[in-house]
């Protein structure tokens, strides 16, 4: 069988700790999309993990680990990570790399640094990853596949055409002397071809294969459905598909062997990154939430930014939720709203005088103050609870209510950050 796990948000749902633990129930984790520019938190008897890269599946020894075609793939981070990990004593994960893979670049970091300084006050918060120049090379039909990373002549030809062209806008766009020298990439992109090799393979015939022999996939999204390039908070979104539906192509699946979408919310909002937040609040609010937040505080795992933090989002999360395909909603965090008094919900949206429950386009996004139906808070920490029932009414209703509210079951409520720390319902 099939199943994702994906983000029904901004990102920052606390992905990490439930595919490591549903990684425990498969065969293959395969991450289908993005980059280097957000992580994956997972806390296990090993220790604290950061994961950028690597599928969740790295820490369990019976797992094979996929990086699809969907991926931004940055070779150095990608070496990187695997020896951090075994360093901190993790053996040495089995790891399979799509041969059709696209790398990342080192000019895609360098334009990814320099757009976001020219557009100065209006820039799109980006992580400086390179991830949006390498996605705009990958459908411009001038990225490079990890396949061409073994073909000497047609790669160094490749390159020399891209750099003339790259150049040309340094020099016009960003008045830069810092040109590239295609010799010098090419040396440093094959540098990791002796690691990388034994690593590459035809991952959708072997997932494929795998799928006839009735093994468990489990596909791994990054970010949260609002930061989708089509569905999500335009302009202010990732510059590839988080939704469970792209895992197909990603991975190279049928969509039709998607059986299960688990769907992850925090039990309040939070983002990184610019653009609409309709339920964002501020100042000591917000750090007070901010410092509650997450299992050491809402900072990003990958940028370490302070996180914008807000109430929970019903109409942002309903909408997740349908776009993702949600068979089931996991809601982590529940343990961070145990000092409040009071707790606003925001159930709906006010958009030139009239209330609104549907999600609705940017324009009117922008536009939108929150509506918000106050609940009675807990006053009680629920960390180390096994047991849905045992949880303060309260907090039972609180739950109860959200699940009405975006209309998707939530099965699993994740109460602390250690991977025991979640309640089945």
């Amino acid at each position: 069988m099939v199943r994702a796990i994906v983000g029904a948000n901004w990102g920052d749902e606390g992905k990490g700790k439930i595919t490591d633990m549903m990684a425990d129930q498969s065969d293959i984790v395969v991450r289908f999309q993005g980059g280097a520019n957000a992580g994956h938190t997972i806390i296990n008897d090993y220790g604290r993990f950061s994961l950028h890269l690597l599928p969740s599946g790295v820490f369990h020894q019976n797992i094979v680990n996929i990086i699809g075609t969907g991926v931004a793939l940055d070779l150095k981070k990608l070496f990187h990570e695997l020896d951090d990990l075994t360093a901190q004593g993790v053996p040495m994960p089995k790891i399979l790399v799509s041969d059709r893979a696209q790398v990342l670049m080192p000019y895609h970091i360098l334009f990814d640094v320099m757009e976001e300084q020219r557009l100065g006050a209006k820039s799109f918060g980006s992580t400086k990853s390179g991830i949006a120049p390498f996605y705009s090379d990958k459908y411009l039909k001038i990225g490079i596949q990890v396949c061409e990373l073994f073909e000497d002549e047609d790669l160094m030809e490749r390159l020399t055409a891209i750099c003339e062209v790259k150049n040309q806008s340094l020099r016009d766009i960003y008045h830069s002397d810092q040109l590239l020298d295609p010799k010098a990439i090419f040396d440093e992109v094959t540098s990791y071809r002796e690691r990388l090799k034994p690593l590459v393979a035809d991952t959708a015939q072997y997932l494929h294969q795998a799928i006839r022999d009735g093994k468990n996939i489990l596909l791994e999204g990054q970010l949260g459905t609002l930061k989708d390039t089509d569905h999500g908070i335009y302009p202010f979104v990732t510059s590839s598909s988080p939704l469970a539906g792209f895992g197909a192509v990603g991975a190279g699946v049928p969509p039709y062997e998607i059986k299960e979408v688990v769907t992850v919310t925090k039990a309040y909002s939070s983002a990184v990154g610019a653009g609409a937040f309709v339920s964002e609040i501020f100042g000591e609010e917000a750090e007070e939430l901010r410092k509650r937040g997450g299992d050491k505080g809402e900072y990003g795992a990958t940028t370490g930014r302070p996180r914008r933090v807000g109430w929970f989002d019903c109409v942002a999360t309903k909408y997740g939720c349908l776009l993702q395909g949600a068979t089931s909603v996991v809601m982590t965090n529940i343990d961070a709203l145990g000092y409040l008094d009071k707790i606003p919900v925001c159930t709906g949206y006010e958009v030139d005088g009239e209330i609104i429950t549907n999600f609705p386009c940017t324009p009117k996004l922008n536009r939108a103050k929150p509506v918000l139906t106050v609940l009675d808070g807990w006053k009680q920490d629920v960390r180390g609870i096994q047991n849905y029932k045992d949880l303060p009414e309260n907090c039972r209703k609180y739950i109860e209510f959200l699940e009405e509210q975006i209309g998707f079951p939530i099965t699993m409520v994740s109460n602390g950050p250690k991977r025991s720390e979640i309640i089945v319902r």
